[in-house]
């Protein structure tokens, strides 16, 4: 029999350990699971019991994750945890897949649908401007794989970029023999401005360039590039495509009003998604060709979701993730984030540490990054989790201690770290 559909039906006024029942009628929402009774297996269950919480208060928020809380979870964004309704979703998926394998892969397009759906109605735009991907590293090697530039053409990229762009770069380049130059926006990231940035890379540009492809928030200073004036003012016929993962879900703006071209995005990061899951966004799907077979060639986003068996029980549950952001509000994650985030770089500030990252939101995010002197960001890393403090050390040649307030910390939590990380400079 095909997949129940249901909607979630959350009790008013529940928090923490509280629960209430899903049952059904929607695609927006997710089938519920069982697990097998006592004498045999059984098909899975018509109704889900899912932890219920309060949207408008953070320690509810911060409950429904498996997270030891005691500590202060920094890193939380570099893989992110799973809510417990994403951890709900995931068992119900995962239980139809063993109980009826080829009637859950037939409902499969559905529930892809429906993922696309949910993040056109959290980012902007419309279900078929999304392609699915496993990550972030996966949507880049669709993007730059997919175009078609010639020998006499110039991609125009900077030096700040992560591996996966650099990587997927030197790869378009031996295979099309397009010349791959880079341009520095700032010397001094700390100081970084939307002019000089835009200065900068404009300055770049020549007749030769038919793509331009950035990072909207930098992981290595915490930096964010100011992708709509960038493109506002690069020429026609130029693509601008970005590496949007450390900002998707962590600036508060639709995706279609960045003004870029593509944008590739795990949404197991600041999104708080399932874990091997990403989208690419795209304004126009007509520049790329595919790389990868798709099992659904007939939708231009479709044409773009590479095929394959993935983890479809995490693929499936994406809606869930974004559900669960939005249920809080966008607008109310991304100031939560914000806050914690200024707060910290200006306990900072009065420490002896170097602050790395600017200090104004218009040209940062949730990322904040600092140099301790005289100290290995990765023995730093070490010395806070001593003090309860989860932090991570940035995967460049420059490494920077790199700390990332969220919605799974607080701004007690914050205050700690600030203490924490000014006592390493003494």
């Amino acid at each position: 029999m095909p997949l129940p559909t249901r909607r979630a039906v959350l009790g008013a006024g529940l928090v923490g350990g509280a629960v209430a029942v899903v049952a059904g009628c929607d695609d927006d929402t997710r089938a519920p699971t069982a697990a097998p009774s006592a004498d045999g297996p059984s098909a899975p269950a018509t109704e889900l019991a899912v932890p219920d919480f309060d949207p408008a208060d953070w320690d509810s928020v911060r409950a429904q994750f498996p997270l030891d809380l005691d500590l202060g979870q920094f890193a939380a964004f570099v893989l992110s945890p799973h809510s417990a309704q994403v951890n709900a979703a995931i068992d119900h998926y995962r239980a139809r897949l063993g109980w009826d394998t080829e009637q859950a892969l037939a409902d499969g397009l559905r529930l892809e649908h429906r993922a696309r759906a949910a993040a056109a109605r959290f980012h902007g735009g419309a279900a078929g401007d999304y392609a699915l991907t496993d990550s972030t590293t996966m949507g880049l090697g669709i993007v730059y794989g997919g175009l078609a530039p010639t020998p006499r053409d110039e991609v125009l990229t900077t030096t700040h970029d992560f591996a996966a762009t650099e990587e997927a770069l030197r790869l378009l380049h031996l295979r099309t023999g397009a010349r791959i130059t880079r341009v520095t926006l700032y010397d001094d990231p700390a100081s970084a401005t939307v002019d000089e940035m835009v200065t900068r890379l404009l300055a770049a540009v020549t007749p030769r360039t038919r793509v331009v492809a950035i990072t909207w928030v930098h992981s290595g200073t915490g930096v964010r590039t100011p992708v709509r004036e960038i493109a506002d003012a690069l020429p026609d016929g130029v693509l601008l495509c970005v590496d949007g993962v450390h900002g998707f879900a962590a600036v508060d703006v639709d995706l279609p009003d960045l003004g870029c071209d593509f944008l590739a995005a795990g949404t197991h990061k600041w999104l708080f998604g399932p874990r091997g899951t990403g989208v690419v966004w795209a304004a126009s799907w007509s520049p790329l060709t595919e790389i990868i077979p798709s099992f659904t060639p007939e939708s231009p986003a479709g044409r773009l979701t590479p095929g394959g068996y993935h983890s479809f029980e995490h693929r499936w549950a994406l809606a869930d993730g974004f559900a669960f952001q939005q249920r809080i509000g966008r607008g109310a994650v991304v100031q939560r984030t914000v806050e914690q985030a200024s707060r910290l770089k200006e306990g900072l500030a009065d420490t002896a540490v170097t602050l790395i990252t600017p200090a104004d939101p218009a040209v940062s995010a949730g990322i904040v990054c600092v140099d301790v002197s005289g100290t290995m960001s990765a023995n730093a890393v070490l010395a806070l989790r001593e003090q309860g403090i989860v932090a991570s050390a940035t995967p460049y040649r420059t490494s920077y201690l790199r700390l990332g307030p969220s919605i799974v910390t607080t701004p007690d939590q914050v205050d700690a770290a600030v203490a924490a990380v000014g006592g390493l400079a003494t």
